[in-house]
């Protein structure tokens, strides 16, 4: 096996070398590109052949030496030796050596030098120069048995391959390795790692074999050191180097990628300055030089810009020339955004053009063409504008056009389209289709609906594109949240079931504060009507609890069977009108602790308001809905609005009885540069149609009425608004007693509100490319709501109070009732004695005599008093049942991070009412948001 090393010098041959992925000794001469610099033919001698080096091994070929000065000969025979692969007849159609021919030192010297750039040949040299039978002696180019990257991490050894046109089974040739290698570095340009060094290598194997390996050493990335600007006198370095997509490599930017050089993005720069100054007015400046120079160590780039910024501009006249005669010129121009004396603003032309052809367009004019004719004044420096618009004829629907929709059925993409075939071009029927494709959620984001010209000028083709994505979701996760602590799920959810557009879907929860199974279907399209039907059928178990400090307790369990039916139908293009009915089986009880031994409420334990809770129920509701719809994304909306009014109405048969009205409204704004502003609100009331249950008992129990709290009001605690009873607890019932202050040992129970009200105003920040493919979403916001309106319980107790005799001062004095043991009886005081002899009081079930060493019966007949059961007094205090607004601020993120959707929010109360819950920190994982 030989191994040979490539220079620009002579190169030997090195023999029995192990290969064994040590690697071959470098091609040397690499250029700073990587480029590898290969050995060169030396100069042609007048009188004898010139040497030619080797193509392989760099060594010289030899020719025979002729005297010189030689005197012309006449090849008498030409013959080939060495060809393998190749045909003796393709080897000499490469030189022009022919039998019969003459012949001089220049003539074999040039035969050489073809034999070399056919670039087939390893080796080659001529003989039987002195006696005319000349021969052509070759050793053809090895085959390529593999090509191997190694050292490469950046970049994938696929990728690298893809570009690359050595490959096996192909013959060997330096200058296929040398452009190889200038595709390498260009990929690694691209990256922006321009200290990258491509080490070239070639082993011999055996029947004239070689394995090409190329050597990488990526270096680390070129990073924009600074940047420096020249010829700027209004706007500063900052602001102009706020307007780049590259930025300075900082230590705040170190997760950035846009400190990393790219040639590429030099240029969308020099555009972005451009578009910077001509929307300020600038309409003569221009960038007048680029220069990015390598810094010596090959790490960073210094990038010069040289500017000249030229006077600033005004709008002068600004006119519309229409040539279709249904537009009022006048009308027009006063529709647009820019006007006469405002400073001059490229971005607003931009925009005035698109409003002319939409305008067009919702007149029929699918193909108008808006020039902007300009009159700059540089003595006045005014800039006045024409709109031309070009005559046009009125376009119709030639046909509607989709692909792309593999699985989908070309009717549910249709229904979604505004336009029918033969319909008149309206383009904001277009773009409201294009919305309307979107928000289904079957397809690639940001589809587009193309016009085409159609078979005649009055014609156009809407072609739809559509690129499917997997509609399919099954979710398996377990997360933690500071709302439902540990969380287990299992959802399966077909959006788009047999292509039909019918959603199916199965869902299993399971948290230590809820705990459901459902399962859903939905028919968008009834017998391919517009008209929607769904059902789903559900099991819901509800722990509610309250909290003790940082302890949470469970009070009640709501455990929900049942069903509801859903029905919808459009009435206009945005307004729609839906209907349901829902029949569920509620049972409520309390938790252990709060009841007594025979099962009945602990009154003084759970709390009068809980108390009136328990209970199993049917509810039988029917409602409907009229919402008003113009959002372009119900998955990711950035503009539009929605509106909903619903009712439900309770009692329907069954056994409860109210009207639940509720009101939600949410507006979405595009403010630019990707900042995506949006303002919703929302509001209920229930009104109950059944009268109280008793003194101081709300009409609506605390099952049905509203929370609000964490997730939905960010910056309090879960259910931490509203009405609530804080119960603080004395020590003990004597004159020393203390009472409890710290939140931390007060119970705190939510009663939940008949109205209340929420709204959030809230701004989208736009991330880098690299943050948004990891799925962040950053927001800012501000919160203002509050939860209100039912009637105040009556207290649970009343203590009397005493006055301490030797301090004068008040205190709350326990309340004593008849004891009974944990099976219900009644328990009595009788005296015993101790172990020790002395006499001590004891309870028994006796109420005559005392129990027997076995304890199973009595003993005597003396009668024994009622055992009593201290009640250690409290107070409550009934709190938070205002509508006085609550406000928050705060900061929160969305990740779809590799463990499920996470929400994490930082978020501060502003203002609370007495009684509110504020919550810092909260973050949920696993749960949708």
């Amino acid at each position: 096996m030989y191994v040979h090393v490539f220079g620009v010098g002579l190169v030997t041959a090195i023999n029995g070398y192990d290969f064994a992925r040590k690697g071959a000794l470098l091609l040397a001469g690499t250029i700073l590109s990587g480029a590898p610099a290969f050995a060169q033919t030396a100069p042609v001698a007048t009188t004898t052949p010139a040497p030619v080096r080797n193509p392989v091994t760099g060594a010289v070929n030899s020719v025979t030496p002729v005297t010189a000065p030689v005197s012309a000969g006449t090849i008498k025979t030409l013959r080939v030796e060495g060809s393998q692969r190749i045909e003796a007849e393709t080897v000499l159609s490469y030189t022009k050596l022919r039998i019969g021919i003459p012949y001089t030192a220049e003539t074999l010297d040039q035969a050489l030098k073809d034999l070399q750039a056919s670039d087939l040949f390893a080796d080659y040299s001529i003989a039987g120069v002195e006696t005319g039978n000349i021969v052509l002696r070759v050793r053809e180019n090895p085959i390529i048995n593999r090509v191997i990257i190694e050292g490469n991490k950046a970049l994938k050894t696929d990728k690298i391959t893809k570009e690359i046109k050595l490959a096996p089974r192909q013959i060997f040739t330096r200058t296929a390795v040398r452009q190889d290698i200038s595709r390498i570095i260009e990929l690694y340009r691209r990256q922006g790692r321009f200290a990258a060094v491509i080490d070239p290598k070639m082993v011999n194997l055996d029947q004239n074999r070689v394995d090409v390996v190329f050597e990488v050493s990526e270096g680390p990335k070129s990073k924009v050191r600074q940047i420096n600007i020249l010829g700027n006198e209004v706007f500063s370095d900052d602001q102009i180097r706020g307007q780049m997509a590259t930025k300075q490599s900082r230590l705040f930017r170190l997760l950035s990628s846009a400190t990393s050089y790219d040639q590429d993005r030099l240029s969308y720069d020099q555009q972005k300055l451009r578009q910077f100054y001509l929307t300020q007015g600038y309409a003569d400046f221009r960038v007048t030089s680029a220069v990015a120079e390598l810094t010596p160590d090959k790490k960073d780039f210094i990038i010069t810009y040289v500017v000249e910024e030229g006077k600033r501009y005004k709008f002068g006249d600004v006119t519309v020339d229409s040539q279709i005669r249904d537009f009022d010129n006048k009308k027009l121009a006063a529709t647009l955004p820019l006007k006469k004396g405002d400073w001059y603003n490229a971005k607003l032309v931009e925009d005035s053009v698109d409003n002319l052809s939409q305008t067009a367009g919702l007149f029929g004019y699918a193909f108008t063409e808006v020039n902007p004719e300009f009159q700059k004044d540089a003595e006045t420096l005014t800039m006045g504008i024409n709109f031309n618009i070009a005559e046009a004829k009125r376009t119709y629907v030639e046909r509607i056009e989709i692909n792309g929709n593999t699985q989908t059925q070309d009717k549910v993409v249709r229904r979604e389209i505004r336009l029918a075939e033969g319909d008149a071009f309206n383009s904001f029927q277009v773009k409201r289709s294009q919305d309307r494709i979107n928000s289904l959620g079957y397809f690639a984001d940001k589809m587009e609906i193309k016009q085409l010209p159609g078979s005649a000028p009055d014609r156009v083709i809407l072609e739809t594109n559509l690129e499917e994505k997997s509609t399919g979701e099954l979710q398996l996760s377990a997360g933690y949240s500071s709302l439902e602590r540990f969380i287990i799920q299992a959802n399966i959810t077909q959006r788009n079931f047999r292509g039909k557009g019918q959603e199916l879907r199965a869902g299993v929860n399971y948290s230590s504060y809820s705990k459901s199974i459902e399962l859903g279907f939905t028919e968008p399209y009834l017998f391919d009507k517009n008209i929607a039907l769904g059902g789903d059928i559900f099991r819901r178990d509800y722990n509610s609890f309250n909290y003790v400090g940082n302890d949470r307790q469970t009070n009640y369990s709501q455990v929900s069977t049942g069903f509801q039916l859903r029905t919808g139908v459009p009435l206009t293009e945005f307004w729609s009108l839906s209907g349901r009915y829902g029949l569920s089986y509620d049972e409520v009880s309390l938790d252990s602790q709060y009841l007594n031994a025979d099962g009945s409420c602990n009154l003084l334990v759970a709390g009068r308001y809980l108390c009136e809770a328990i209970g199993n129920r049917w509810t039988s509701s029917v409602g409907y809905s009229v919402s008003r719809d113009t959002l372009n994304s119900r998955l990711r909306p950035t503009a539009g609005s929605r509106f909903s009014f619903s009712q439900d109405f309770a009692g329907l048969g069954g056994d409860v009885k109210y009207l639940r009205t509720r009101l939600e409204g949410s507006k979405y704004v595009n403010l630019g540069s990707g900042f995506i502003g949006s303002l919703i609100g929302e509001g209920g009331y229930i009104h109950p149609l059944e009268k109280s249950r008793g003194p101081g008992i709300d009409a609506i129990r605390i099952t049905d009425r509203f929370y609000l709290g964490e997730p939905q009001f960010r910056g309090f605690d879960i259910r931490g608004v509203g009405p609530r009873i804080l119960r603080a607890a004395y020590s003990d019932g004597t004159p020393a007693q203390i009472l409890a202050t710290d939140r931390n040992s007060i119970q705190d129970d939510a009663l939940g509100g008949r109205a209340y009200y929420l709204a959030r105003a809230e701004i989208e920040i736009p991330l880098g490319s690299g943050a948004r493919e990891l799925g962040l979403r950053p927001s800012v916001y501000a919160q203002m709501g509050s939860l209100f309106g039912i009637k105040r319980p009556l207290p649970t107790a009343t203590f009397e109070t005493a006055v301490d005799p030797a301090t004068g001062k008040e205190y709350v004095k326990s309340n004593f009732t008849p004891a009974v043991n944990s099976l219900g009886a009644p328990l009595y005081t009788y005296t015993t004695t101790s172990s020790s002899g002395a006499p001590v009081t004891a309870n028994t079930t006796c109420s005559t005599g005392s129990p027997d060493a076995a304890g199973t019966s009595c003993i005597g007949t003396t009668a024994n008093p009622r055992a009593q059961a201290e009640q250690t007094p409290f107070v409550e205090s009934f709190l938070g049942n205002s509508a006085r607004p609550r406000l928050s601020i705060g900061v929160g993120v969305n990740w779809n991070s590799p463990f499920g959707p996470l929400r994490i929010d930082l978020a501060r109360a502003l203002l609370k009412q007495k009684g509110d819950d504020p919550k810092l920190i909260t973050f949920n994982v696993g749960t949708q948001f």
